[in-house]
């Protein structure tokens, strides 16, 4: 199996802490894996890592074919990174943000009408303005501009925050349908029992850290 993430004793500093502090980590192409931990554990560092948004200060890491410590930007162009901020602009309709949403990365218009029927916004919400619509709406549409990106690597920052429960199973859906289609996705959340049926398997982030969750042992 071809290997979408490698990480060898990966080290991140916000200043002069050590936000990841010495990370390993492997995952392979067509894979889901779960990342799981309180806040604060370092979960959104590592995504932001892996999305070469955050310098690697001292071992190896390589996404994608990319080694993150000599070039960081190549990367994004072949990944989508789902974070807490929806990145909407409010000043747009939910057609017209789906619409640069897909011409930013090079697509035809199409492509963002097609990404709002798949998270189900291609009805009457479809000349709302951004501004209007609801904090589950808005992060809909936000997973609609992350679809227009046909991107090998997902990298989903607590994916179901805000998303009633169809919404939630449309987030579902998708994941499963990427993974599917051999796109890699990486689900960092706190909310294990929703996102855990989704992985193959589930690592647990702690003190800067990645550690093999302890299986359940059921009496």
């Amino acid at each position: 199996m071809a290997v979408a993430i490698r990480l060898r004793s990966a080290v991140a500093l916000a200043g002069r802490f050590p936000v990841l502090a010495g990370v390993d980590l492997e995952v392979g192409a067509g894979e889901v894996v779960l990342v799981a931990g309180p806040n604060g554990a370092g979960k959104t560092s590592l995504l932001r890592l892996c999305a070469g948004l955050l310098p690697v200060s001292q071992g190896e890491a390589e996404v994608l074919g990319h080694d993150l410590r000599s070039d960081r930007r190549a990367v994004r162009r072949r990944l989508a990174l789902l974070g807490h901020a929806t990145g909407v602009y409010d000043d747009l309709t939910v057609v017209e943000q789906a619409t640069f949403a897909a011409r930013a990365v090079g697509q035809p218009a199409a492509r963002g009408a097609r990404a709002l029927a798949q998270v189900g916004m291609d009805g009457r919400l479809r000349d709302v303005a951004v501004a209007r619509l609801s904090a589950g709406q808005r992060r809909r549409l936000a997973l609609a501009c992350l679809l227009v990106r046909d991107a090998d690597l997902w990298l989903l920052d607590e994916p179901h925050a805000g998303l009633d429960a169809a919404g939630r199973d449309v987030l579902d859906a998708l994941v499963t349908e990427q993974a599917a289609a051999g796109g890699t996705v990486v689900i960092a959340s706190h909310e294990i029992d929703r996102a855990e049926p989704l992985a193959g398997r589930t690592l647990v982030m702690a003190g800067g850290r990645l550690h093999d969750r302890e299986p359940v042992h059921v009496a």
